[in-house]
């Protein structure tokens, strides 16, 4: 597919999907051993965690069960801040030393961030990736973490936010790189975490999850990959366009492209209103070019926005042919999140517009309904919005790799989509030989779904398989 997913990222993934959202990892500690290990000084260090080797770390546990003193005690692991948390909950904010390269991990690392809600070293461990930076609650419980009652570790992933190398080398981001940097993780905690763990995302963080598990697949016991999109093929975005073209009521659908072609019609008008936003703003394009190619571009791409992110109740406010300039607008700023086509909206983005454009793909949509009004061919390209002087490559078989995987070795996999969502148009699928893997997807639901939002009997079914993983 080329869009993505989580957080609302710039092209209307979501960032955390939280409680009613995506999950996580799990982990369980055997019931005598928090005690012996309360009497016992163990200092085992079987690897020790440096960018040395590729190998890693057990850590060497100090007696107690202070938390803080523990995890300290993990080689590669760092101490940042403790966050207030809920009652019966210790939050910290961590830092793991990761090689920049796991192929050749001696040339340099960097700090991965992450949060670690602590409930109780007997209890599950969910691993939550957002698929981006940690965002600005990370100790927000996925649906997973709530539904387990289980501790929970949000990860930064690499390149995003201030988790990468000080001197970036962008051929190290890829999804093997990501998924290695989990595994490091998984590897390191399990000495203190060692019950099921459980891994989990939204959107990006979805993918995230399901890539980890394709290169590890024995590092958890089960994956919940909410509105994860799937695009094998990016040479092929039919199935983008044919999504358009059922979601909603037909009503709907003339209304949306009805708006699209009345934001181009009035350009002059739009991007005038758009171009004294971002010099208030102080915000540019030299990225995408100009504001009058960001604005085409978040038209073309309105529709797949206002379905990931609306309720059909929401074709009630698109505006009609006849409306003013200022609220056809204000609507279009609001569905297209117009901002987030300015450089400085688009510098927190730059991975994952390079992650989209070397190997997980790029929705482009076709539009002849505006035939004769578009002024930019190859907007929608996702060079647009990464700056020339990074090098892109695209790997046509990456996503081919996963969904292979998935529809032949994949198990104790569960994906959660939404019927309107068009983000998941191309959705995972099983195959003859998925085991204990399911697909659920909500009536009606968007890109924002959760177990929750499924049928009853579908979200009991859910849940009960999500328990029996983490037993």
């Amino acid at each position: 597919m080329r869009s993505g997913r989580g957080m609302s990222s710039p092209m209307g993934g979501r960032r955390h999907p939280r409680s009613g959202d995506p999950p996580a990892l799990r982990v369980r500690l055997p019931g005598g051993m928090e005690n012996t290990m309360r009497r016992l000084l163990t200092v085992v260090v079987v690897a020790l965690l440096s960018v040395t080797g590729m190998t890693a770390p057990v850590l060497a546990q100090p007696a107690g069960g202070d938390i803080k003193a523990r995890v300290a005690a993990v080689p590669g692991l760092r101490l940042l801040a403790e966050r207030p948390g809920a009652p019966g909950q210790t939050v910290l904010d961590l830092a793991f030393r990761q090689p920049a390269d796991h192929h050749r991990p001696g040339r340099g690392s960097f700090e991965q961030r992450l949060t670690l809600v602590h409930k109780s070293f007997d209890r599950p461990m969910v691993l939550y990736s957002g698929g981006y930076d940690l965002g600005s609650s990370p100790q927000r419980p996925a649906e997973p973490s709530v539904l387990l009652d289980s501790n929970q570790i949000t990860t930064e992933q690499r390149f995003f936010g201030t988790s990468r190398p000080a001197a970036p080398d962008w051929s190290t981001l890829t999804i093997w790189q990501a998924a290695s940097d989990h595994h490091r993780l998984i590897t390191a905690l399990k000495t203190l975490y060692r019950g099921p763990w459980i891994s989990t995302g939204g959107s990006k963080g979805g993918m995230t999850a399901v890539y980890h598990r394709r290169f590890y697949p024995q590092d958890v016991v089960g994956t919940v990959a909410y509105a994860a999109p799937n695009n094998v093929d990016d040479r092929d975005d039919s199935a983008y366009d044919a999504r358009l073209e059922e979601v909603g009521t037909a009503e709907c659908r003339a209304a949306l492209k009805s708006a699209q072609r009345q934001a181009l019609l009035r350009r002059e008008a739009m991007t005038e209103r758009y171009g004294r936003w971002a010099e208030q703003e102080k915000g540019t394009f030299r990225t995408i070019g100009s504001t009058d190619r960001a604005f085409e571009l978040a038209v073309l791409r309105l529709p797949m926005m206002f379905w990931m992110h609306q309720s059909a109740g929401g074709c009630a406010s698109i505006p009609a042919a006849d409306a003013s300039d200022d609220a056809l607008y204000a609507w279009i700023a609001g569905v297209t999140l117009l901002p987030v086509y300015t450089d400085q909206s688009l510098e927190a983005f730059t991975p994952y517009f390079h992650q989209l454009g070397t190997q997980l793909g790029y929705a482009q949509f076709s539009a002849p309904h505006l035939e004769g009004l578009l002024r930019h061919p190859g907007v929608q390209e996702v060079r647009s919005y990464v700056p020339r002087d990074i090098p892109m490559t695209f790997e046509p078989g990456a996503m081919a790799d996963i969904d292979r995987w998935v529809r032949r070795q994949g198990s104790s996999l569960m994906f959660v989509n939404g019927e309107n969502d068009v983000a998941v148009a191309e959705p995972f699928r099983l195959g003859a030989g998925s085991r204990d893997s399911y697909v659920f997807e909500a009536p009606q639901g968007d890109h924002h779904i959760s177990i929750a939002g499924l049928r009853p009997a579908d979200a009991e079914r859910a849940t009960a398989v999500l328990r029996r993983w983490a037993r």
